[in-house]
């Protein structure tokens, strides 16, 4: 569900859920995109500094990515009615310029489920598009541990409210 910049609140945390990550994915996934001995060699990975098989962060990024669309695709089909038709026009996501500061600071071990969350920390407004802004967030994984997996500042454009 597509909100106005102006109507976004700061410290907005949004739960996206939990993710069990699955040895044969995680390795699946590093095979094809991440293929170092310690995503993908059970042996290799053993006699690492890991100690065993890891997932990517690109992996753990790539499935907080999928609880995010999840979560966001609920929210559209549970506040979207298009039965009611409301006059003028309508907030619209654009594309992200990319993300910032990205960590994985505790590895990703097979069995681990972790839960990731997204909170809004910034508004930023554009002086090369007036009529968008970019909102910045704060995103997270932890582990069933408590452990920090994942942290990042995610960024999206999003439409301002039209000037009368």
């Amino acid at each position: 569900m597509a909100q106005w910049l102006e109507d976004i609140e700061l410290g907005n945390r949004i739960d996206l859920g939990e993710w069990k990550m699955e040895e044969g994915e995680m390795m699946a996934f590093a095979r094809k995109y991440d293929p170092q001995p310690f995503h993908i060699d059970p042996a290799a990975a053993a006699a690492s500094h890991f100690g065993g098989i890891i997932a990517s962060g690109w992996f753990t990024v790539a499935c907080w990515m999928r609880a995010m669309m999840k979560q966001r695709n609920e929210q559209v089909a549970k506040y979207e009615k298009p039965e009611i038709e409301t006059p003028g026009p309508k907030p619209q996501n654009g594309p992200s310029p990319g993300f910032i500061n990205m960590l994985w600071p505790t590895p990703v071990r097979p069995g681990d489920v972790l839960t990731f969350s997204a909170t809004t920390a910034e508004k930023i407004l554009m002086k090369s598009r007036p009529q968008w802004g970019i909102i910045r967030s704060t995103n997270e994984g932890v582990n069933q541990k408590g452990e920090l997996v994942l942290r990042f500042t995610g960024q999206g454009m999003v439409m301002r409210k039209p000037q009368s």
